[in-house]
């Protein structure tokens, strides 16, 4: 399934190079292993992954969540390291720090957030902190432009690092608060690889959004941006960025998308180059943007299925009732 879902641009979602198989094919072989997994586990007397694990509530919905969660930030992050490390130029280290007050603003947030949960149930804090998080990131994608440095995130990773140090700890409480202790190793390892899944479609799904975006934005914009060359060089420039889908791109500092026409006349190379990173800048950020509303939607829609968490039974005051009894011992 990953591999379709990442490659299949590539192979313009048909034959897979000289192989007979298709993408298609690729993709809906995955989805009937795993339904013939599911079936199989359930017919196990000591399953890998125990199905009655699933008839608690607040398992199979933290479940859901924890896979989208990762489905979402993961889908994020990917396009925008792009961004800044081929649009902005950013070094690794310097697309990292980026977003290093998203991390720092999690680690403070994050032990309040569980104990919190601890006390009041963690519907609501997930609630909270998925929201902060997608409106984060919608920021992110909001205010990404040509120009843009590290002061332009600043506030935004703020509010995303809030969201995300509000999310995990919670997760994991609803998760495992009704599980009895001798099913609580399995369920944890469900629920760790349920996040990993999610992040690996979460790249997959992304990954092939972004390109289809890339190619269609690349041809748009170098369609646009060829009326400004000689006219000699005008098909060549544009069939350089209209390749790009099937011959993939460079990513990194300095990169334009695409291999520039061949024996280009020293007057006119420069003009080009110049053209062809102007295309790539306007064509990504179009890319960008577009392909992020996926990820933000589906995290906004996984913020209301928080929505049905059972909240935690009140218990009666047992303290209060033994304290009365105490006293009634003493005056008797």
């Amino acid at each position: 399934m990953v591999f379709g879902l990442i490659e299949g641009q590539r192979y313009n979602w048909g034959q897979v190079g000289s192989y007979w198989v298709t993408i298609p094919e690729v993709i809906g072989a995955g989805v009937v292993l795993l339904v013939i997994f599911i079936v199989w586990e359930h017919f196990q007397t000591q399953p890998l992954v125990p199905l009655s694990l699933f008839e608690e509530r607040n398992f199979s919905v933290a479940n859901w969540i924890a896979a989208a969660i990762s489905f979402g930030m993961l889908s994020m992050f990917l396009p925008v390291t792009i961004y800044l490390q081929s649009v902005r130029g950013f070094s690794a280290l310097v697309a990292g720090l980026t977003f290093a007050p998203m991390s720092l603003m999690s680690m403070v947030t994050a032990p309040f957030a569980g104990r919190l949960a601890d006390r009041i149930g963690g519907k609501y804090i997930l609630l909270t902190g998925i929201s902060l998080f997608t409106i984060g990131f919608g920021l992110v994608a909001f205010v990404a432009g040509p120009d843009s440095n590290w002061l332009t995130f600043l506030g935004p990773a703020i509010i995303a690092g809030a969201g995300m140090g509000m999310t995990f700890a919670p997760m994991t409480t609803v998760a495992m608060r009704n599980i009895s202790p001798r099913m609580a190793g399995a369920a944890s390892g469900v629920l760790n690889t349920t996040r990993q899944l999610g992040a690996a479609i979460g790249s997959a799904v992304i990954g092939a959004i972004l390109q289809s975006q890339l190619a269609t934005a690349l041809h748009n914009q170098a369609v646009s941006h060829a009326s400004q060359l000689p006219a000699d060089f005008r098909d060549r420039f544009i069939a350089a960025f209209s390749s790009v889908a099937s011959n993939g791109f460079q990513i990194g500092t300095g990169q334009n998308g695409a291999a520039l026409p061949a024996g280009v006349p020293p007057a006119v190379a420069a003009r080009v180059a110049a053209l062809a990173h102007d295309v790539f800048v306007s064509a990504y950020i179009d890319a960008m943007k577009a392909t992020l509303v996926v990820p933000i939607a589906f995290l906004a829609l996984t913020a209301l299925t928080t929505l049905l968490i059972k909240r935690r039974k009140r218990q009666a005051q047992p303290a209060a009732e033994v304290q009365d009894r105490e006293l009634e011992a003493a005056a008797g």
